[in-house]
């Protein structure tokens, strides 16, 4: 019997063994593919046309070492930064190979702010003479508002384009708590501070739907003003084909000029053929935007001495380290220090993408960026997001920048503690406490919440609401009454936001990294890029395609709803005071 035990070990144990040295081959094969083939094996012929498609996630930017889930081809080409896009940009301006753009994007998945990035960048891009074409087989407005940048338009002859304006959608589930007994015990303090309102109520607040009518219609303004000057049209003509949707066919959108004719592919590419000076019958040179980043185009190589460090503080705001989803103290403080020990670096600039989060982390990294100012300055740049613990963050910079569409200010904060009392009590369970003092009983998940321990956290949230619109005020160097007449949680697009004081400047990060090198006094100089990730091993084994669902979801269940899933999931797990964006909504 132990003849035939041992003789199983021995096969399970090679098994294992076998199983355990293919994955570490397959992982050292692929780190050393990584690491020597993979510019390497992007060659841009001459004569080529750079294809754009901007359907990938898109961060601004995302540095992750990450060998592992290379070996396994992982899902690390799925996030596309837009640091590396704009720089591809510019060396395509100047690269002799490429003769033109072709933007192809099915969808973009980029927010406002990017695509404002991404447009400019095209349209400095014409300025070199090269052409630009846009093709679809039917047109999101986002996609559009791309593509409308191109010298010509073209549409698959029955798409359609979908022009007719920007609405948000939020869900409310007041009426679902009270029918099942588990609900959001919420205290807040802002008039507009509507994070929670979904939890409280089951219909729009007033206040809210003033605040977002207001940011929608200036967002929506300013995408309204690029297409007009691309397109050679009023805003008001626009918002007559909108109202009427007078683009929504082919017929319609080619007699509002909305685009320039419908074409099978085949038909387009003919064209791309023509203005690349390729015969027919050969086959047209094209390199897509992510291999043109592979091939080495989406970096800036300088000799210069001087640096001006980027760091980004992208994700929501959290207690802990941070990693590339989500912004942490630890790590900002990390990069924040290195720049200010570091002599080289002259100057830095804070890339703020974030909806905030945690009040305390938010707090920490002020002060952290209060630190930095005192030795070298620090201006911010707001991308999609700089709002609540993200304007936190940003306030008191020596300058800061905004995107017109950025969604900034919702200077306010909130508490949200879950409670399944009645639930308890609908399916017979009781809770009881014991404790040695008067107060000394804490909060329980299964029994409601006390009047003192509400009056608590009310006071404490009192008591960070005036330390923030402080901060602001100090920051802005305006008195707390005029901050906080603008706050009270309100959120402002980065176009309203200068004209009320809480940004100094429209403009990119491009003019944020100008401005900094100016203040620093410095005019030869070459940027840094923080944070940088390395996952261990564990977390590496988290993203391999067995082991992975999200792209799976994905695609069973359509991002939007994944992306809401997700939105859900991190609202009912937060922890401790937040001070974050009034709103989790859908725009389309």
């Amino acid at each position: 019997m132990n003849f035939f035990k041992n003789i199983i070990s021995t096969i399970l144990g090679v098994i294992i063994a076998f199983f355990l040295m293919s994955i570490i081959f397959v992982f050292i094969a692929g780190a050393v593919g990584s690491a020597f083939g993979d510019d390497a094996k992007v060659i841009v012929n001459t004569n080529s046309v750079l294809v754009i498609n901007l359907e990938n996630e898109m961060r601004d930017y995302y540095s992750v070492s990450d060998p592992f889930t290379d070996a396994f081809g992982a899902d690390n080409n799925k996030i596309t930064s837009l640091n590396k896009i704009l720089i591809a940009l510019d060396n395509a301006k100047i690269d002799e190979n490429i003769k033109g753009i072709s933007i192809e994007s099915k969808g973009v998945s980029a927010g406002f702010a990017q695509m404002l990035a991404i447009r400019n960048k095209l349209i400095d891009f014409k300025t070199s003479g090269k052409f630009i074409k846009a093709y679809a087989d039917g047109y999101s407005q986002k996609n559009y508002y791309i593509s409308s940048v191109a010298d010509s338009v073209f549409i698959n002859p029955i798409g359609n384009i979908d022009f007719k304006g920007l609405s948000a959608e939020i869900l409310y589930y007041k009426d679902f708590q009270e029918k099942y007994g588990i609900k959001m015990e919420v205290i807040r303090h802002g008039k507009y501070k509507s994070a929670v309102e979904p939890f409280l109520e089951n219909k729009m607040s007033v206040a809210n739907r003033e605040q977002i009518t207001s940011f929608l219609k200036s967002i929506w303004e300013t995408m309204l003003t690029d297409i007009a000057i691309s397109r050679h049209k009023t805003t008001a003509e626009l918002n007559a084909l909108a109202d009427n949707l007078e683009a929504r066919n082919v017929k319609l959108a080619t007699k509002n000029n909305m685009i320039d004719g419908a074409l099978y592919y085949d038909e387009y590419e003919s064209k791309l053929k023509q203005d690349t000076g390729i015969e027919a019958s050969k086959k047209l040179e094209t390199v897509s935007l992510n291999d043109y980043i592979k091939s080495g185009k989406g970096r800036i190589i300088s000799k210069a001495k001087d640096k001006i460090a980027v760091i980004y503080a992208e994700g929501e705001i959290k207690d802990g380290k941070g990693n590339e989803n989500y912004i942490g103290p630890e790590t900002m403080i990390k990069y924040l220090k290195k720049a200010r020990k570091n002599k080289q670096i002259k100057a830095v600039v804070l890339r703020v993408n974030s909806p905030g989060g945690s009040g305390l982390a938010s707090d920490i990294i002020w002060r952290e960026i209060e630190l930095t100012k005192k030795e070298k300055p620090v201006v911010v740049s707001m991308g999609n997001y700089a709002a609540s613990g993200g304007y936190y963050i940003a306030c008191n910079a020596d300058k800061i920048f905004a995107q017109p569409n950025t969604i900034t200010g919702s200077i306010g904060v909130f508490g949200i503690v879950p409670n399944a009392a009645g639930f308890a009590k609908n399916i017979g369970i009781n809770t009881q406490q014991v404790g040695t003092n008067k107060k000394s009983e804490n909060y329980g998940l299964f029994k409601p919440m006390s009047a003192d321990f509400r009056t608590e956290i009310t006071e404490y949230i009192e008591n960070f609401y005036v330390n923030f619109v402080t901060k602001v005020a100090e920051g802005r160097h305006k008195t707390f009454e005029e901050i906080d007449a603008i706050a009270q949680g309100r959120v402002w697009t980065g176009e309203q936001a200068l004209k009320n004081g809480l940004v100094d400047a429209i403009g990119s990060l491009d003019d944020a990294v100008v401005a900094a090198a100016a203040l620093a006094e410095t005019t030869d100089y070459k940027r840094v890029n923080y944070p940088n990730f390395t996952k261990d091993f564990k977390d590496a084994f988290k993203d391999i395609p067995f082991v992975s669902l999200k792209e799976s979801l994905k695609t069973e269940f359509g991002a939007d709803n994944v992306k809401l899933y997700e939105q859900l999931k991190s609202i009912t797990q937060l922890n401790g005071i937040q001070a974050r964006v009034p709103f989790v909504m859908t725009v389309k």
